[in-house]
């Protein structure tokens, strides 16, 4: 069962990101206070909730929710600074629009670069802790989810509407066939010529 909140005292925000794994597309993240009283039978880690239900409770999170963010790092921020790094860029970025400021971050995993000013901390599969976390990991899978279904629209050989740029055997066998386009993290050094091997440099 969900913890309402890390502490009493101070106003918490959870942060958590979508895409950290993918072949393809950006890393999104979220940043999300929710009132004390917060509850929703359906809230839990996004990979336990089913896609129609992470539907539902994005809306409920945003239309409760005392304040959200969601934001993004590019492939190519994701190449030049390494995926980690574009994580936590994602979650700033995420943290910056946030309409009420937070006093302490609630982070999902086991590191973070610290936000100015704002004190964090990270709790290791937070998202299937603190509701903060949960719906801030609801609201970015379901924003990157959405985006990959656009990008599925340039490129549908990669069936990115159904794996989301994650390492599929569709998306591997498509990568052999067509190669990469400028879409997949070129930091990932995705070598087509050794999928049959099952090799995937990372």
């Amino acid at each position: 069962m969900l913890r309402a909140y890390y502490q009493e005292e101070l106003l918490e925000a959870g942060c958590d990101e979508a895409g950290r794994g993918c072949y393809a597309g950006p890393v999104f993240a979220a940043a999300v206070i929710l009132p004390r009283a917060f509850n929703h039978p359906l809230l839990n880690d996004s990979k336990q909730v089913k896609e129609k239900q992470r539907y539902e409770l994005r809306s409920v999170i945003e239309e409760h929710a005392i304040a959200w963010g969601v934001a993004a790092s590019s492939e190519e921020e994701i190449d030049r600074i390494n995926i980690l790094q574009a994580s936590w860029l994602a979650m700033h970025r995420a943290i910056e629009q946030l309409a009420t400021r937070p006093e302490l971050l609630l982070i999902d995993g086991n590191r973070f670069r610290a936000y100015p000013h704002i004190p964090h901390r990270c709790i290791v599969k937070g998202d299937a802790l603190f509701t903060a976390i949960a719906a801030a990991s609801i609201l970015a899978k379901t924003y990157r989810d959405d985006h990959m279904r656009q990008l599925h629209q340039q490129y549908p050989q990669y069936d990115w509407k159904q794996n989301k740029g994650y390492g599929t055997k569709t998306h591997r066998d498509a990568i052999e066939q067509f190669g990469l386009c400028e879409y997949h993290r070129k930091s990932f050094q995705i070598d087509p010529s050794k999928f049959g091997g099952n090799t995937l440099i990372l």
